[in-house]
């Protein structure tokens, strides 16, 4: 699933391009992926004008002059793909983001007065396209349950180590990737940050001090700022209908790089399970 730097460079994509566009005519092949009543359609969604692109954790929100809003998750294979003067697209690496539109793993079809459309792709129908009131997307359980933006500007080093107060006899890994701690981080930022402070992924909670938390703070918002420059990982995602990939695994310290030498210390990377997950250390600079 893609993280928020991959979600956040959808959006800043689609911004530059969708905003104040009207929406002229929709499609979509099976209710899975656009669960909406034609009633809203046609109340809310057709002859609205989009008015901003947002995201929230791993979501997009489209909002639309209607007082509605469109809520996009992308989930495993997703892509959203505008096509126009320019062609943006930006999700699941696949041909689909390059080949003609709309194709087999087309989900739904947005377009726009002028010509253009926007395409939201998705091979394994697990994504989705909600429409509904902007002022009710606080009250979806999703958002009522996700955590704080890491990057938000308001968002302190004291209120990051907070969020983990009440995880105490759980790893800090498991608690990173808890998305009702914090909003949006997945397994690469989680490693990339704690290799940044030189935190053990199996430690509880309950054993990092306050300074390590507050190089945590600092590494993960480093890291994810840092991947949002790069267009994130190209494990997840393409910046554009070119082909060109996120960068950011370039420069990753130490995920996907067992075996090779800790770019701080030149001990051998190693690879464990943490949480589930495949999880990557260097053991000399995160003892446990």
């Amino acid at each position: 699933m893609p993280e928020l730097p991959e979600v956040e460079t959808v959006r800043r994509g689609l911004a530059a391009l969708i905003i104040g566009k009207v929406v002229k005519d929709e499609t979509h092949d099976t209710p899975k992926g656009f669960p909406n009543a034609e009633a809203d359609v046609n109340d809310f969604l057709l002859g609205a004008l989009i008015t901003d692109v947002r995201r929230r954790a791993k979501v997009l929100l489209i909002d639309l002059s209607t007082g509605y809003s469109l809520m996009i998750h992308l989930k495993m294979t997703g892509q959203l793909v505008f096509v126009g003067d320019v062609r943006f697209g930006a999700g699941h690496p696949n041909d689909s983001l390059v080949n003609a539109l709309p194709d087999k793993s087309t989900r739904v079809t947005l377009e726009f007065e002028g010509g253009s459309k926007l395409f939201f792709n998705d091979q394994r129908k697990f994504g989705w396209m909600k429409l509904l009131p902007t002022l009710e997307i606080p009250n979806v359980d999703f958002m009522k349950k996700v955590g704080p933006e890491p990057l938000a500007a308001d968002f302190t080093a004291k209120q990051f180590a907070q969020r983990f107060s009440r995880r105490g006899k759980t790893n800090i890994k498991a608690a990173i990737l808890d998305q009702s701690v914090i909003a949006g981080v997945g397994n690469i930022y989680a490693d990339e940050s704690l290799w940044g402070a030189k935190i053990h992924p199996k430690r509880l909670v309950a054993s990092i001090t306050p300074a390590e938390f507050k190089k945590l703070y600092t590494e993960l918002r480093e890291v994810m700022n840092l991947a949002i420059e790069k267009g994130g990982s190209s494990n997840h995602t393409y910046v554009n209908a070119e082909c060109a990939k996120g960068s950011y695994m370039d420069f990753a310290r130490v995920f996907r790089r067992e075996g090779l030498e800790c770019p701080r210390c030149g001990t051998t990377i190693e690879k464990l399970r943490v949480a589930g997950r495949g999880t990557h250390i260097c053991p000399h600079c995160q003892t446990l």
